[in-house]
This record gives structure tokens, sequence and C-alpha cells, in this order.
């Protein structure tokens, strides 16, 4: 019995064991777990080097559609002042410039482009830094330091502050149609504001100008104060930028100067000697004042009353006599006997002479 109960034992764990290995090889034979969609490090590495101010770009049209640019040397030079940013591409950061760069051309996510105008323009003395036009480059599609320009192909994340200024525009295009119902102390305050900066506005390009002509007749000095203040495709910090940029062309010859002198004196003394007197500036002034009154004096009840005060006067017998025939006969009738009813009750009501 003893013999049989210990058989019995050692069978019984034969099976679990078997039972354990069978799951065990199940197992290890079932498919992995499903992982998640890992995106490409390259196009991660890409958008982090356009968002990134460090990499001096430009806009331009190329085969009628605006690209963002950038210089083979100045992603070189990025490159090197930034090294960070190849950590995001993992076992491939050990790469340099040129070869992460010729990746980014075989994804398609940057593309060699060329300027369209390869002639100089007459007074110049080289090709323009930032071309404004750019074709793709045919010949070969590898990465060059050398006069080679490369435009991002892949549409770039706006921030949060260009969806809140999208939502922000129908906003204000609202609020300037509703201009007219504003109360008057907010009209003020919108028209004296707009003047304001329209006229500082104004001010400093008339400045700028002054200041630009009397160095080129004088020195013979292109300098332009605030250059990127016309720009179209400029950052803020840019757009405001005071100093301006080194004089690259040849200097004027005196002849031109001295000819534009003379243009200048000329008009200088056109305009004093046409200038408007005292009685027609107060005439014109008086007239801008009663245009601005005009606007600011509107709103809505006045215009609904004035509208009340042209219609023509209604004639009430007329109204009357069209409304009883639309009525039909037997309306008349009872008109007519409650008209005689009230005549003869005013004349019973009425005072008696003596």
């Amino acid at each position: 019995m003893k013999k049989h109960a210990g058989a019995e034992k050692k069978r019984v764990k034969r099976s679990l064991g078997s039972a354990s290995s069978t799951t065990r090889d199940s197992g290890s034979d079932a498919p992995p777990r499903k992982q998640g969609v890992k995106k490409d490090v390259f196009q991660l590495f890409a958008e982090k080097v356009r968002d990134n101010k460090g990499l001096e770009s430009r806009w331009a049209v190329m085969e009628e559609a605006r690209v963002e640019y950038f210089r083979g040397k100045d992603f070189v030079s990025f490159m090197k002042n930034h090294p960070e940013c190849k950590e995001i591409l993992e076992e491939d950061k050990d790469l340099d410039a040129e070869d992460i760069a010729n990746v980014l051309l075989g994804k398609n996510l940057l593309v060699r482009c060329d300027r369209v105008t390869k002639t100089l323009r007459p007074g110049k003395k080289k090709l323009s830094t930032w071309p404004a036009h750019l074709e793709i480059f045919r010949d070969d599609q590898g990465f060059s330091e050398t006069d080679a320009f490369f435009a991002w192909t892949f549409e770039k994340r706006h921030p949060l502050w260009q969806t809140l200024l999208s939502f922000f525009w129908p906003v204000l295009t609202l609020a300037i149609c509703l201009f007219p119902v504003y109360p008057h102390r907010c009209k003020l305050i919108v028209l004296y504001s707009c003047a304001g900066i329209l006229l500082m506005i104004l001010s400093l390009l008339f400045v700028r100008a002054v200041a630009f002509g009397a160095m080129w007749i004088l020195l013979g000095k292109r300098v332009w104060f605030f250059p990127n203040i016309l720009a179209e495709e400029a950052t803020l910090k840019e757009l405001f930028r005071f100093w301006p940029k080194k004089d690259e062309e040849e200097p004027p010859k005196w002849t031109s100067r001295l000819f534009y002198t003379v243009v200048a004196v000329v008009v200088v003394m056109l305009l004093r000697r046409h200038a408007p007197d005292e009685a027609a500036r107060a005439r014109y002034q008086r007239r801008m004042s009663n245009i601005i009154d005009d606007v600011l004096e509107w709103s809505p009840k006045l215009a609904l009353s004035g509208l009340m005060e042209n219609q023509p006067p209604v004639n009430i017998t007329e109204a009357a006599n069209n409304s009883s025939d639309a009525a039909g006969p037997g309306h008349t009738e009872e008109a007519e006997l409650d008209e005689t009813q009230a005549e003869e009750e005013a004349e019973d009501s009425g005072p008696t002479r003596i």
C-alpha cells in the first residue's frame, strides 16, 4: 500500500511538471505585446531644429509656394553651437552635420534649392544673401555648404499664440464693425488711440527717409535706420531692430548726389511757396472737425428719429376710408351709426347759452 501511494505521488508530480512546462512553452509561443507606433527620430529632430531660433532662416517663393529655408553654412555652424539637439537622434547622435542633412534630404524632410536670379543687378557687387525667389536644384540633392539653400518640406506646428490670434481676429473685426454704436467716450478713446498710432508711424517713416536722404547726399552712405520696419517677413525682434545693415553697394556718384540735392531744394521751395494760408488751414480744420463730429455723435436713436421725421405725413381720413372700404358695407353702416350717436351725445353734453 505504501509503494502504491508513493507511485501515485510521483505520477501527480510528473503530470504537474509536464503541465507547467507546456504552459511555459505556450507562453513563449504567444505573440509579443503590440507596441505603439514610434515617431521617426529624424522627424522629431527636424521639428526641433526648425523651432529653434538659433538657426537663421527666411521665407521665399518657390514654384508658387511659400517656403522657409536656410543656408548650408548656417546649418553647420548651428550644429556646432547646439550639440544638445543631437541627443534626440539616440544611436545616430554621433553623426556630423553633413550626414544628418543628407539623411533629412533622403527622408524628404528637406529639399535643396537654388536662387532663380543668378546675375548681378546694376550697381551690385554680389548676389543677394537671402534671395526672395527660389527653385529646386535639379542637378544634385546632396548637402553642401557653399552657396546652397535648403527648404523645409513639412508643415510647421502652430504655437498656441497663433491659435489664440486666429480666434481673436474675427472678434476684432466684429468690434470694428460695431464702432458706430459705441458710447461716446469709447469712440473718443478709439479715435485718439488710432490717430496717435498712425501719427507715430508716419513720423517714424518721415524721419527715417530724411535721415537717409541727408546721409546719402552729404556722405554718400546708404543708411536706413529700422531697416526691417517695412519688411513683409520678419520676426518682432527683427522688425524693430534700430541699427542698419552694412552698406555693400558702390558709393553713388557725385553728379547723382548733386542732382538730387537740387531736386530736394526745388521741392522744398515749391512747397513753401504754395503752402496754404491761415484761412485755408482753418477752413480745412473746421471741415475735418465737422466730419469727425458727425462720426462721433452718430447713434442709432438719432438715425431712427431722423428716418421717422423724413417720412411723409399720413392722411388719417384717407386711411379710415381705405380701412372701411376693405371692411365691407355692413361695417360701414355700423361706423356711420356710431358717428351719429357720438355727435348727438356731444350736443347734449355741451354748454347751453342764455
